[in-house]
């Protein structure tokens, strides 16, 4: 299908560039109806919130079988704790285009950089998938393979090793050939892509003997065009497009993935408005991932449900800014991301985790070390020592939030969508111009079925800064209208800092803990209210249950 054939939502192309709201909102009554909205998501991927670490960083990461790294062990075993199941692992990036495999390597994985500090490429080693094993029981690994070399051997070479390395489909979720390759030198468009990639994985297919699909398609990076139904929307390349040209034709396509950077420093134009104000704001965070929504439709209805993610991500490309990706405003940030992302029927989002590279841009503003949007520092480095970033706390809200259900469904009630399926944005009439965003949960197999939420989470975006020397805005949501009984007790736990600029973990609480040395420290604080009233604080967030 193509686009022009998707549904039609409103145009988001000029999304303008705007500062902090001048007041507050300071109540805000949920109105409902409380039962499941018409544009609810289908059941949550447990994985939702996944990660994709970059393939010459991933030993920094796990380290190795002789000295697992058990910072980054306990930290993934967290989240694994509250679903069931573990975040998926993208191995993949940019250097993954450069990576091959030496089975006599007698190292897990190693780099070549030259005399400038650019790193040229990498070669993965036998002992690369016992690092991969350090990861939780169970956890599925979705793997890049080097398209831009134009070298199918060697891509069917760590193919090969990883199938045989990590006993095939038992962790394998998918392989991907080739990263952004609407950035490549070679200038691809969805023919000649798919030219190349169709063929290439019908044959890895058939080398490892497998008769289902099991790859992943698309990894391009470029924004979508709006309005997305013009000649020139409907000529760039992504997933639809490949789609269309006949990437599908062998039957190997399982998921298609895209890449989202709402920000960049690669260059200074675009580093002038990553700030953290610009940030923070659901109608802006919205008004972009929107933009995915025609592909999202399009690609659900050719491969189903479970087939659109987000396979790398974060909030300022070229490897995050300081002051901005470092702090707990990230993770404000994150977790509206990932809720809403799911809310549009996006199955996972792998949140990137790496360093700086050379080649990424001659105009950055990082160099060297590992990245400053990353969730946690496994190693020392440059750019700081070992440490975990407030912005991992979102990602434990979201592994609560799911639990153990398979059947959850979630929802954005407010500030809601428009008739057109695009969210309801400041200037559309959100009184809480973007500061704002509620979710819902339903759960079909729990005893109040769809005609309730299970759970609420209320999201106060505002910013406000540990140094500012005013009171602390707070807003009370009233969430009456959602709850299946008069005076119906419910349970919060809260995620929050002193301020949206805090960048360190041990000042990051959710329910109460900090995970600032990889595990809980403190006591688990929850709070009972039986008056549906909910005060939420400016930069923190709220996870109600019953």
């Amino acid at each position: 299908m193509t686009l022009s054939k998707a549904i039609r939502f409103a145009a988001m192309a000029a999304i303008p560039v705007f500062g902090q709201a001048q007041t507050s909102l300071t109540s805000l009554t949920l109105s409902g109806p409380p039962s499941l909205p018409i544009d609810a998501s289908p059941p949550l991927n447990p994985a939702l919130g996944s990660f994709s670490i970059e393939t010459a960083f991933f030993v920094e990461y796990m380290g190795n079988e002789s000295y697992p790294n058990t910072l980054s062990q306990n930290l993934f075993e967290n989240l694994k704790e509250r679903t069931g199941i573990a975040p998926e692992v993208r191995i993949g990036g940019i250097t993954a285009d450069s990576t091959f495999w030496d089975p006599s390597l007698d190292v897990p994985l190693y780099n070549f950089i030259d005399d400038t500090g650019a790193l040229i490429n990498t070669t993965l080693g036998p002992q690369f998938w016992k690092s991969v094993k350090l990861l939780p029981e169970g956890a599925k690994i979705v793997m890049t393979l080097d398209l831009e070399s134009l070298n199918y051997t060697g891509a069917l070479s760590v193919a090969e090793a990883a199938w045989k390395g990590l006993d095939g489909s038992s962790q394998i979720s998918r392989f991907e050939i080739g990263n952004e390759p609407d950035q490549y030198y070679l200038d691809l468009d969805a023919q000649n892509y798919t030219a190349m990639w169709e063929p290439w994985s019908v044959n890895i297919s058939k080398a490892l003997d497998i008769d289902y699909p099991e790859f992943q398609v698309g990894a391009t990076v470029i924004d979508p065009l709006w309005p997305y139904n013009t000649p020139q929307a409907e000529a760039q390349f992504d997933c639809v497009s490949a789609l269309a040209a006949g990437a599908d034709d062998g039957h190997t396509v399982k998921t298609c993935s895209e890449h989202t950077y709402q920000y960049s420093v690669c260059d200074p134009t675009r580093a002038a408005v990553a700030t953290l104000t610009n940030l923070v704001n659901h109608t802006r965070l919205a008004e972009y991932l929107d933009l995915w929504q025609p592909r999202i439709h399009s690609v659900r209805e050719q491969l189903g449900p479970d087939s659109f993610v987000i396979g790398e991500f974060n909030s300022v490309s070229c490897s995050g800014r300081a002051n901005v990706s470092n702090t707990f405003g990230q993770a404000m940030w994150l977790l509206d991301t990932t809720l809403y992302a799911a809310s549009i029927n996006v199955s996972r989002v792998y949140v990137h985790q790496g360093g700086p590279l050379a080649l990424q841009s001659s105009t950055q503003l990082n160099h060297g070390g590992l990245s400053l949007y990353n969730l946690w520092y496994p190693v020392d480095n440059q750019n700081g020592p070992i440490q975990v970033f407030p912005a991992y706390s979102a990602y434990l809200f979201v592994t609560e939030a799911i639990g153990y259900s398979k059947s959850l469904r979630i929802a954005n009630i407010f500030p809601g969508r428009q008739a057109n399926g695009s969210s309801i944005t400041t200037a559309g009439g959100d009184p809480s111009a973007g500061q704002i965003s509620v979710y819902g949960f339903w759960d079909e197999l729990a005893p109040i079925g769809l005609e309730y939420p299970t759970k609420l989470a209320l999201v106060n975006l505002q910013i406000y800064n540990q140094t500012e020397a005013t009171p602390r805005p707070n807003v009370t949501i009233d969430i009456s209208s959602y709850l299946p009984r008069k005076n119906q007790e419910v349970t919060l736990r809260r995620l929050q800092a002193p301020g949206a600029d805090v960048q360190f973990a041990n000042l990051t609480t959710w329910a109460g803990q900090t995970f600032a040395s990889g595990v809980a420290e403190g006591k688990l604080v929850e709070e009972k209210t039986s008056s549906g009233q909910i005060e939420v604080e400016a930069s923190s967030a709220v996870l109600v249950y019953w």
